[in-house]
């Protein structure tokens, strides 16, 4: 189960990377900046996670492959997009596979450390959203989380159901698919069919 875990948190900063490679290249960004924006996306989650958690040092210090990872595939990326073209779609798609990857990882560390079920599936949605908000802010975007689309309500979904299924099972690694199935069935349905969640609308009329 350790393996399985360790080998998704590495593929989870990988996709995360992309994903900030990607934004940075919209910006027309140089190989520095894409480096930067790769990440501080693919580790940001997880070192606030860490930092909340008291987990020191936090994981990218103690095991240096994390950062190596997201370097290397931002550099790797940088030059790919020089000599073939990537669907306009593949951002999106790839933020909701590090979204469920890292929705995963942040609440099965918070349950092995023994904390309660509600702080884990609170430390499950910032490992999962938190990279793409400073993405989204260093790139001049408005944070996916904060737009009209289902994103951490999805990554909610998906902790709750790790949770759930972990404690009732006694058994992470059907946990681990569960919630992966959930969080990213939830995010590709709302890129797919535009879903989001009600407005707040006033009973004058005025929503904002």
């Amino acid at each position: 189960m350790q393996t399985l875990l360790y080998v998704m948190d590495l593929f989870g900063v990988a996709v995360f990377a992309i994903t900030g490679s990607l934004a940075a290249g919209k910006k027309r960004m140089d190989l520095f900046g894409v480096v930067v924006l790769a990440t501080v996306t693919a580790l940001g989650g997880g070192t606030l996670r860490d930092l909340i958690l008291g987990a020191s040092p936090v994981f990218w210090v103690s095991a240096p492959i994390y950062l190596l990872v997201a370097v290397a595939t931002a550099i790797v990326t940088f030059f790919l997009v020089r000599f073939c073209g990537l669907p306009l779609k593949l951002l999106s798609v790839a933020d909701a596979f590090g979204l469920a990857v890292f929705t995963v990882l942040g609440t099965q560390k918070a349950l092995d450390m023994t904390i309660s079920p509600g702080i884990a599936v609170v430390m499950g949605i910032m490992t999962g959203v938190v990279g793409g908000i400073i993405r989204d802010i260093l790139s001049g975007e408005i944070p996916l989380i904060l737009r009209r689309e289902i994103y951490a309500t999805a990554s909610l979904c998906g902790a709750i159901t790790f949770c759930f299924v972990s404690i009732a099972l006694q058994n992470q690694g059907l946990a681990a698919i569960a919630s992966v199935i959930v969080t990213l069935g939830l995010r590709l349905s709302a890129i797919k069919w535009k879903m989001s969640l009600p407005l707040f609308i006033s009973h004058d009329g005025d929503d904002g």
